[in-house]
């Protein structure tokens, strides 16, 4: 019997569908990269399509449909919050009521409506919708696409309905619920509340925030768990929500946090000062010092030696690499989409498992890949052919030239080596918040300046964010202290010592964002101050084009390590068709594009003022 499940997430940030079919992932998609809204809230009828039309079938051959939390118990929390606080936050009350009453109240109706709109079919006639609870959603998104057959499994982000940390124990196709910490106290809020300070934006700057942390020192630790936070040997805190506005305020932060701190939040797009770095650095090790003693009696409490992480503070690769390192688990796995987008996977997998008690599927071995998992190297999105982007390259009259597989990633490789940078867009789109090496911009990590042409010239973005190495995984641990594979890019470990480069004294007096002018490795462009990288390992198994890439740099170079960084600019959302890419590499300054086995070279175009002869409704490969 053939049963496919879709599952929305939307309403909060990051939509998303996704679709599985007998309890396999085979397609997944956030809205932002269709609408080009970056975070895009609102209902995800483009990525639905996408799913749908990936598996040729239409939604009446769709069992259930998952949603990814339940709204009655979040509107319970937010009246529960607000008569707790009265009279304080009535502005806020007074500015959430009207949407709740209007629409996320009677949030099933709403998505009946929608899908009804969207696919032709009566409300009456619709699938079966169904509510999973928003960690469920992120502990079954975690645990059931892991490698796994059993598991601990740690949630932890800003809020669903009420949880904002749950402990679980997987095993099978069950899910045990062992513990939660519930709002207002969540590590998430409290990192973003130090992202909000620090004149970052919320949901969005939480990433500045942990790259900016190695140009500080932690001086306001002390200050955060005197004040802020109480944490218990076993992990568990409470925050003092004096300092803090979110429970009901239109702000993150209390006058009296900006008192602690010595003053008001940054301005956004103000000079960045050491007090702001000085302030992620703190942060960041008060979570990692936490999240250490959550794993250390999640341990105690399972008794399992796997740990699979979820939620939106699991992105935060730094505590990861940390977590790692301490040995506390054996084998840890991050699910690539943490976030909410994440949910719309978890909610159809905890139908299939937990609501239709299906057997769990296991994940056959693959030779080089030790923990292989289910989410297919990430690639569940849309793909063009190359006769379709042939089509589009000839509409535009554009100047290209067509490459086979081995001349493509042999000059591919060269191109690299000169130093150019290169929009490469190949294959499926990833889905998630890491570019893979399908919607990458690409680079030589070898060069010292690369970071920052990248970052001013490529990405238009904040000089410090560091750029990511995409390495062979066969030589991975000859250049990174890895003690597993990385695929997802979601791990930060220490580039080997043979390849570091060590610091003068006039060197190491530099402090704050002059660190960054300081060469630190033979691989400068994705070594961040501290000697460390968020490490992508490349596997032929998963993306051969890829591979084969890293394959002929290597060759070419002796180095099997390129720069991968997101293929957009900052403030749009990842490319998805050849026209994003296109219109992409048009407003920045790289050298070239491959799209698909097309290179188009910079230099031999005529762009012309208008994209508007562009708006053309794409194939899917």
């Amino acid at each position: 019997m053939t049963t496919f499940i879709i599952g929305i997430s939307c309403y909060y940030h990051d939509s998303a569908a996704a679709l599985i079919l007998n309890g396999e992932i085979v397609s997944a998609a956030q809205e932002e990269r269709f609408s080009r809204k970056k975070h895009d809230s609102n209902f995800p009828a483009e990525a639905i399509k996408f799913c749908l039309q990936d598996s040729k079938i239409t939604l009446s051959q769709v069992s259930h449909i998952a949603f990814y939390d339940k709204p009655f118990i979040k509107f319970e929390r937010l009246l529960e919050t607000y008569l707790t606080y009265a009279p304080r936050g009535i502005k806020s009350f007074l500015k959430a009521m009207p949407i709740w009453i209007r629409e996320k109240l009677f949030l099933k109706r709403v998505l009946k409506v929608e899908l009804s709109k969207l696919s032709g079919i009566s409300r009456r006639s619709l699938p079966p919708l169904l509510f999973a609870e928003h960690h469920q959603s992120h502990a079954a998104s975690a645990f059931f696409a892991s490698p796994f057959h059993s598991s601990a499994v740690l949630c932890a982000d800003g809020v669903g309905e009420w949880a904002t940390t749950t402990l679980w124990r997987g095993g099978g196709n069950e899910l045990v619920p062992l513990y939660e910490i519930n709002f207002p106290h969540s590590l998430g809020l409290l990192y973003s509340a130090f992202t909000y300070y620090t004149g970052f934006r919320v949901n969005s700057g939480e990433y500045k925030l942990m790259g900016l942390a190695p140009y500080g020192e932690a001086v306001y630790k002390s200050v955060i768990y005197e004040h802020l936070i109480d944490v218990k040997s076993d992990g568990s805190f409470m925050l003092d929500m004096s300092y803090f506005d979110y429970p009901t305020g239109l702000r993150m932060t209390s006058n009296k946090f900006h008192e602690l701190f010595g003053g008001p939040p940054r301005k956004p797009e103000s000079g960045i000062t050491q007090r702001e770095m000085n302030l992620a650095s703190s942060i960041q090790q008060v979570i990692e010092e936490t999240l250490l003693k959550i794993a250390k009696t999640l341990r105690d409490k399972s008794g399992e030696s796997n740990l699979c992480l979820a939620g939106g503070v699991a992105l935060n690769s730094v505590a990861n690499g940390v977590l790692e390192k301490s040995g506390i688990f054996e084998n840890i796995w991050v699910q690539p989409a943490s976030g909410d987008a994440g949910g719309a996977v978890g909610s159809a997998l905890a139908v299939w498992y937990q609501h239709l008690k299906n057997p769990r599927i296991e994940t056959p071995a693959k030779p080089s890949v030790r923990i292989p998992d289910s989410m297919k190297g990430s690639y569940l999105g849309p793909s063009f052919d190359n006769q379709t982007i042939r089509d589009f390259l000839e509409r535009i009259g554009a100047d290209y030239q067509q490459y086979e597989f081995e001349q493509l990633t042999s000059h591919g490789a060269e191109l690299i080596s000169q130093g150019n940078v290169i929009g490469w867009f190949q294959g499926r789109m990833e889905f998630g918040p890491r570019a893979l090496g399908n919607r990458s911009i690409i680079g030589d990590a070898r060069n010292r300046d690369m970071q920052s042409k990248m970052n001013l010239k490529i990405k238009y973005r904040e000089s410090f964010r560091p750029f990511a190495p995409s390495v062979l995984f066969e030589k991975s641990s000859e250049w990174f202290d890895l003690s597993a594979p990385s695929p997802y890019m979601l791990t930060v470990t220490s580039v080997n010592p043979e390849h570091c480069i060590s610091m003068d004294e006039e060197q190491s007096g530099c402090t704050g964002i002059d660190k960054i002018n300081v060469v630190r490795s033979t691989i400068p462009a994705v070594t961040h101050v501290d000697y460390s990288a968020r490490v992508q390992t490349v596997h032929k198994e998963t993306n051969s084009l890829y591979w084969e890439l890293l394959n002929k740099f290597e060759k070419l170079t002796g180095c099997p390590v390129i720069i991968n960084t997101s293929f957009n600019v900052r403030g749009e959302p990842i490319v998805c068709t050849p026209e994003d890419a296109y219109r992409c590499f048009k407003r920045s300054e790289m050298d070239y594009l491959v799209l698909g086995n097309c290179i188009i070279d910079r230099s031999k175009q005529n762009f012309s003022d208008s994209d508007q002869s562009w708006e053309v409704e794409y194939p899917l490969d």
